[in-house]
């Protein structure tokens, strides 16, 4: 998998960091849907909905295909491989200080309360 730069990081945790931008990602995880089937379920106008739409679409988590009248929206196969590779490294970062921290912590004698 290509690096993924800091900039394009920031474009999908800023998409995302917007609970009604969370909303249409779960309810697109779920398969294809309209603007106005996103829409629906919405507290919002339907600007404010294809603004949130373009916000996800400019970050590579969505993409969008017009036929005739009607624009419809589908989750982008690879929208979170970046960010699911990003998260594991730190893990294994993590998980290997503590593993250095137990064989340390293995290796010290303890001291016994007088």
């Amino acid at each position: 998998m290509a690096e993924t730069a800091p900039a394009e990081f920031d474009r999908m945790f800023q998409a995302l960091a917007d609970p009604y931008r969370r909303g249409f990602v779960e309810q697109l995880a779920r398969g294809p849907a309209s603007v106005t089937e996103l829409a629906e379920p919405a507290d919002v106008g339907l600007p404010a909905v294809l603004k949130h739409l373009r916000i996800l679409e400019e970050s590579g988590i969505v993409i969008s295909e017009k036929v005739g009248r009607v624009r419809t929206y589908r989750m982008q196969q690879q929208a979170f491989g970046a960010i699911n590779q990003w998260i594991e490294q730190r893990q294994a970062e993590m998980h290997a200080a503590f593993d250095r921290l137990a064989l340390l912590m293995a290796e010290t004698p303890e001291e016994k309360d007088h």
